[in-house]
């Protein structure tokens, strides 16, 4: 089943830099220079080149400090979705519809979920009519790639371990857990884990597979206008 969320990327320019991890400054066709909120907080590895072409959205909402969002960047012949919380928004939508693969049949989807002493994690699915046992998934935006191979994370990340820590004690305790990661782009053959970049990650990932904690990645298109499921990616661990 193929799900796609609205988007509205309207403004097209050119990517001058991206700093203080939150900002980018950007120069549109008539040449304007425009500071444009970057709600990455990754390195954006591979997905930050200046002069690339870059969409942004438009908000008109008057309390916000810069009117424009960085939504996407082209990097050889395929956009890369730069937005996590979208790929949050496309796995919610997905969940609901039944549309990914191995975590279809589920009546309630809930979203933010606290867990295991304060710990939250994306969705809590239940309500299946042949599994008593809840699902615990959280979700991973995956924009890095490396010779065809999609990878996370793309700078260390103590958080994810800690998710995946959590993932893992869910499982022992009888729950089904699931590490969903959103690739945002196109031109990506399979998944793999970024151990050159942190390897404490990639281990909590492959200890917890090894626990059974399913691992599940998906690709999604990335247009000015929506971005939609397309299926699944292999995994290697």
């Amino acid at each position: 089943m193929s799900i796609t969320i609205p988007l509205r990327a309207d403004l097209e320019a050119r990517l001058l830099r991206r700093y203080k991890r939150f900002l980018a400054d950007v120069e549109t066709p008539d040449g304007r220079e425009l500071t444009v909120h970057c709600a990455n907080p990754g390195s954006m590895k591979g997905c930050s080149t200046p002069g690339a072409l870059v969409r942004c959205s438009t908000s008109n909402n008057p309390k916000r400090k810069l009117e424009h969002s960085l939504e996407m960047i082209r990097v050889g012949r395929s956009w890369v979705g730069l937005q996590p919380m979208h790929a949050n928004r496309l796995a919610a939508a997905a969940l609901g519809a039944g549309a990914i693969e191995g975590l279809e049949g589920y009546r309630d989807v809930r979203p933010e979920v606290g867990v295991l002493g304060g710990s939250r994690l994306d969705f809590m699915l239940d309500g299946h009519a042949r599994k008593q046992a809840p699902a615990y998934v959280e979700v991973k935006s995956v924009t890095l790639e490396d010779e065809g191979i999609a990878r996370f994370p793309d700078a260390v990340t103590s958080r994810g371990k800690r998710h995946m820590e959590t993932l893992e004690r869910l499982k022992r305790e009888g729950a089904r857990a699931v590490v969903l990661f959103v690739v945002q782009r196109v031109d990506c053959a399979y998944f793999e884990p970024a151990d050159a970049i942190d390897p404490a990650y990639s281990e909590a990932l492959r200890e917890a597979c090894k626990n059974g904690v399913e691992a599940i990645a998906v690709r999604a298109r990335v247009r000015a206008r929506g971005i939609t499921l397309e299926d699944r990616l292999p995994i290697r661990l």
